[in-house]
């Protein structure tokens, strides 16, 4: 984009850049994050020549079920309608059943050091699905993120993870001269009393070599970008204010906005409510422009119905990748909806006024 030039109001810039990998959808509880992300793996899916698309709920209140009228489960399923977009909910919050089935906490020992740092398990069990992905072939992989508070926890995983593991990594020379003579006193002899603490802490740097991996290309914007979803409201102006701050903090690239649920000013007809509804919305409209105004800010309309279905999602992802055009407003005989009622009202008056004219003359 030259100096000067005002940023497409569309995610094209998303679609035009094939090397992305992740890319994060989030913002305020209820401001439409998964029918957005939707629409865009929709997108990346049938326009992005992408082979395959992955699109993940890492949101505990999943939707991505409902917005594709379809069950998913934390295996990617191949949603119905397309050959290269699939779907998983996960929850980074795993519960102790599921926490016992990770490859990290086979190890009793490794399971105490870690819950010994606040966070590590959670931490731990999103690096477990980042592993996953990253073994599986999907050209970009989209995240329905839950709202702000804990998107900003995940994106932070990477640092908390790196942190805590460099610790118990840093453990092994304090402690890996002692391992041998405790583990032959708690009955582990020859060779594998000298190799448990490699073979223990030998996990924790591979999946230390994952975090790094990940943490290096969340911050690469080549690779790595978030779209921020809102609404024209305060609340929602004041949390994307401080997404964006928070995702610079963690060098996350965030260049592209999303404002659902506009009420533009051709579609209000007669509504007194939509009328200061619109006038509401445009004070905040105007100050999203002023603060990024080296962004790209799309307007979505607020929709009479939801967006369910791949038929629907399908026609609603063009609107992010072409400038929202409202309807005109349609005309009943010449006049609009409200100067037809004004008119019958003028015309009703005319008559009152004419029958007590009529009655006056007849008293005279």
């Amino acid at each position: 984009m030259a100096d000067g030039d005002v940023p497409e109001p569309t995610l094209q810039n998303i679609i035009d850049q094939p090397e992305l990998k992740w890319i994060f959808v989030g913002g305020k509880g209820g401001v439409g994050k998964t029918t957005t992300s939707s629409s865009l793996a929709v997108a990346l899916a049938e326009r992005g020549g992408r082979n395959n698309v992955l699109i993940i709920s890492t949101d505990p209140a999943h939707n991505l079920s409902d917005a594709f009228r379809q069950k998913f489960t934390k295996t990617p399923t191949l949603v119905n309608g397309f050959t290269n977009l699939f779907a998983m909910e996960v929850d980074p919050t795993l519960d102790l059943g599921d926490m016992e089935q990770l490859e990290w906490a086979q190890d009793s020992f490794l399971t105490d050091l870690a819950g010994s740092i606040p966070g590590i398990d959670e931490a731990m069990s999103f690096a477990e699905v980042m592993k996953q992905v990253q073994t599986m072939d999907y050209s970009t992989i989209v995240f329905d993120t839950a709202p702000t508070g804990h998107t900003l926890r995940l994106l932070n995983f990477p640092t908390i993870l790196e942190k805590g593991l460099s610790k118990l990594v840093a453990l092994k020379g304090a402690v890996g001269g002692m391992m041998g003579p405790m583990s032959r006193m708690l009955g582990v002899s020859g060779p594998e009393a000298d190799n448990l603490p490699d073979q223990l802490l030998g996990k924790v740097e591979g999946m230390l070599d994952v975090v790094r991996k990940v943490s290096a290309q969340f911050r690469d914007p080549l690779l790595t970008t978030f779209v921020a979803v809102c609404i024209p409201e305060f609340l929602s102006l004041y949390e994307t204010e401080r997404l964006v701050q928070e995702l610079a903090k963690f060098e996350i690239d965030c260049r592209n906005i999303v404002i659902n649920q506009v009420i533009f000013p051709e579609s209000v007809g007669s509504s007194r409510l939509l009328e200061a509804r619109v006038r509401m919305q445009q004070k905040y409209l105007d100050q999203f422009y002023e603060l990024y105004e080296d962004f790209h800010i799309l307007r979505l309309p607020l929709l009479e119905e939801e967006v369910r279905g791949p038929e629907a999602l399908r026609a609603f992802s063009q609107n992010l990748l072409q400038p929202y055009v409202p309807p005109a407003p349609q005309e009943e005989a010449g006049s609009s909806g409200r100067e037809a009622a004004l008119q019958a009202e003028v015309a009703a008056l005319k008559r009152r006024v004419a029958e007590l004219e009529a009655q006056l003359a007849g008293r005279q």
